[in-house]
This record gives structure tokens, sequence and C-alpha cells, in this order.
């Protein structure tokens, strides 16, 4: 359950958010110092807080056990990291942000110094509803995509809760397994610890070679979120890394 930029699966989940040219862009954040950030939501957006320094995750503003030792580079692709803010605390005049961490388990979370990255604001929301194997886009809480997709066995389920786009990864070869596109998220398989030379991180991929054979609508994978092509590509367009991907039951 991990990625690999080729030819192997990787688990997918889904969760993309971006900003599409047709129905909007995403916002450098106005100056936010000494400011509440409004948390993610399906009509308000959310930010996204891309580490322009090393910083350490920890259980509370400026204390507590480090719970993650983020880079500005994302550990698998290398590309510059951004993640998820839930929310943000002023604390003896320093200003903190809560943000929804890559590490096991899911859904963990971490406060770091906001003077360590740059916000951006999106009104993009991706949600995937389990029950009905559809995964939706929203822009300033209207729908404006709806993809049909394949999500885990009841084995290899594929997890509820918060995640974010954690990368957008091109795959070199489109009718490989994974299609052209695999958008890993901040999610990872409660039943794999290991998948493909990863840690089973879960993603939003497309469809190629033998993922063709389980329909749209299924429950087959490994615990990714399978997506058609064209849905996958507008989602590598308009999602960028920290948009928030509701997964419902």
């Amino acid at each position: 359950m991990t990625w690999r930029r080729a030819k192997t699966l990787a688990l997918g989940l889904v969760l993309a958010a971006g900003v599409a040219a047709s129905t909007g862009s995403v916002s450098a954040a106005p100056s936010t110092t000494g400011q509440k950030l409004t948390a993610p939501s399906r009509k308000g957006g959310s930010y996204s807080a891309r580490l322009v320094a090393p910083a350490r995750a920890t259980g509370r503003p400026g204390s507590g056990p480090v719970r993650a030792r983020l880079g500005t580079s994302t550990t698998w692709s290398h590309h510059p990291q951004a993640l998820l803010v839930l929310e943000s605390r002023t604390v003896k005049g320093r200003d903190w942000l809560k943000v929804l961490l890559p590490v096991r388990p899911s859904g963990s979370f971490g406060w770091i110094p906001r003077n360590r990255v740059v916000l951006r604001h999106s009104n993009l929301w991706v949600e995937i509803r389990k029950k009905n194997r559809w995964l939706l886009a929203f822009w300033n809480g209207r729908r404006i995509r709806r993809y049909r997709i394949v999500i885990g066995t009841r084995a290899t389920p594929t997890p509820a809760g918060l995640a974010a786009i954690y990368e957008r990864n091109r795959q070199p070869d489109p009718e490989e397994f994974l299609g052209p596109w695999s958008l890993p998220l901040t999610a990872f398989s409660p039943t794999l610890k290991s998948f493909g030379g990863g840690p089973g991180r879960v993603a939003i991929h497309g469809r190629g070679g033998e993922s063709y054979l389980d329909p749209l609508g299924s429950a087959a994978s490994h615990g990714c979120i399978r997506v058609s092509n064209r849905g996958v590509r507008w989602l590598a367009l308009h999602a960028g890394p920290g948009t928030p991907v509701m997964i419902r039951n």
C-alpha cells in the first residue's frame, strides 16, 4: 500500500482538492498574524501551510511530545510539502498552527510555528462517499464534479475520516495499473502496514491495465480509491497538496 511512481499498486483513497481554472484559483492567504483561522469546511474552504523551513510538530503549541519532524519536501517524491491546517492559536504572543500530519495513525495532528510556513486558501473540498461509491468535488459548497470510484474490500478497507492530498505523482506509463496520476493522501491502510515497498499510504489514482478488470462502483482495491482517468486528471490539475479529502462511510 504505498506509492510506487510507476508500475505498482498504490493504495488509494481519495480526496483531491484544488482549484480549477474554470471555477477559481487557489489564493494566497491574507496576513493572519494573531488572527484565528477557520477550520476546514465544505462551504468555507480550507487553509494549507507550505513549509518554507523545517519544523517540529508537537502535541501542544510549543510543548508536548514531538509527533513528527517535518521538512520542506515530502518524504517519497520530494515535492514541496504543504499540510492541511485544522486550527490556529496564539500562545504568549506567538502564532501556532494545528496541521494534519502525513504519519500513522491516520488523523494524527501536531502544532507547528506559523512563521515556518506560507499559507494558502482554497474553496475546493473533496468528499469520498464509500457507501454509494462516489467522489464528489465542491467549490464554495456547491458540487461541481462527481465521479464513480472503486474502494477497498472488507479485508483491506479504505479508511474513513478527514485526510488531505499529500503529493501529486504523474505516472510514467498511463497505461499501467495506476493510470496517468497517483495522488497519495495523508491516510493509511488500517490493515496493511506496508505495501509495494512503502508504508501502506492510501491514494487516489486512475486506472490502467489489470485495474480495468474491477468496474467502477465496486469494492476491490487494497484501500486506495480508483477513479476514472478523466477524473484523476481533473483532480491532479485542480487539487493541490493540503486539499481536504473527507472520506465518509
